[in-house]
């Protein structure tokens, strides 16, 4: 039977050829260097990469078959969804996920392993204090991140936090709460568990072109306020308020010129910017009602948020995996 890791670390890879080599150099010369006494374990999960990503994986785990596992999933099913799916094959007493880019640096979970094993933080979480990148990439992080603090987390980040290490326990009860349209730093906050944050500077992207566009930045956030914030369908309850109040003071405007002066309120103008103005709006209460509906109606439907097409080790070279419908959380 195969020894239990003391921590897994789980890296998820879409599109980072030519970076995973140097991310395992860094991990076992920053990680498993400085912890000779912990066992650890390093599981790739590539989702859907066109490129060589593979390949190199596959000679990597050739090379550290001890120490590298390689989880292909069938195609790209998302960065949240490639993590689940490697925590659902990691065996460590923890288990920490990290970018594969190289942007953020592997020393820091030394300190990460401390706080868990030596100081009893459940969860351990690097948040963001600067980023190396372009002006572009600040302001729309710290856009994302203010408006998930004022309408669902008061107390993310305003960096935000990619870079985590779960506790058994914690990663346990995230398995068992899966949700259709993840959105995972909020998640982990819902656990509730105490979190100890280490400060960071997230560094420059060495190679390649991030895969972070603004359009999933844009579906990331509209999953996170829909999934933990009743801020839209409220405002949508007040909105409809204020324009059924000023639609009656507007009616008794009407009709107390008509009574008392006797003039008809003439002219199409003003019928038309009200029905354009109240179309416009009745459209988009619908859209945020349909949000709220597809999310239900996703959740309800159970979908797996992967399929593993392949899982590489030691002992399971090119063996498929347990049936693809398997729950997060189950064991392989």
């Amino acid at each position: 039977m195969t020894a239990i890791p003391d921590y897994s670390i789980v890296i998820p890879v879409y599109y980072n050829e030519g970076s995973l080599a140097p991310t395992l150099r860094d991990i076992q010369s920053q990680v498993i260097a400085r912890n000779p006494d912990r066992s650890c374990e390093i599981i790739f999960v590539d989702d859907g990469s066109g490129d060589g990503s593979l390949a190199e994986l596959l000679t990597m785990q050739r090379s550290h078959p001890e120490l590298v596992r390689v989880v292909k999933l069938t195609r790209n099913f998302g960065q949240v969804n490639a993590l689940l799916a490697g925590f659902a094959q990691a065996r460590g007493r923890c288990v920490v996920f990290l970018s594969a880019d190289g942007q953020d640096p592997a020393n820091l979970i030394h300190d990460m392993l401390h706080a868990h094993f030596d100081e009893g933080f459940e969860i351990v979480a690097c948040a963001r204090e600067g980023r190396d990148e372009s002006a572009y990439r600040v302001i729309t992080s710290r856009m994302f991140y203010s408006l998930m603090r004022r309408l669902a987390f008061p107390q993310i980040p305003l960096g935000g936090f990619d870079f985590v290490l779960l506790g058994r326990r914690a990663l346990q009860d995230l398995l068992d709460h899966p949700e259709a349209h993840p959105f995972l730093q909020g998640q982990i906050l819902w656990l509730g568990y105490p979190i100890k944050f280490l400060p960071y500077r997230r560094q420059q992207r060495k190679l390649g072109l991030s895969r972070w566009t603004f359009g999933r930045k844009l579906t990331y956030l509209v999953d996170g306020v829909m999934s933990y914030s009743f801020v839209p369908i409220r405002l949508i309850s007040v909105i409809g308020m204020v324009v059924a109040l000023f639609g009656f003071a507007y009616a008794i405007v009407i009709l107390i010129i008509r009574l008392f002066w006797g003039l008809p309120v003439q002219g199409w103008a003003p019928v038309m910017i009200i029905i354009l103005v109240m179309g416009g709006m009745q459209m988009l209460m619908l859209g945020v009602i349909g949000e709220y509906i597809w999310r239900t109606l996703a959740q309800s439907r159970k979908r797996p948020p992967y399929i593993v097409e392949r899982v590489y080790d030691e002992s399971l070279i090119g063996s498929v995996n347990p049936p693809a419908r398997m729950r997060p959380g189950t064991p392989a």
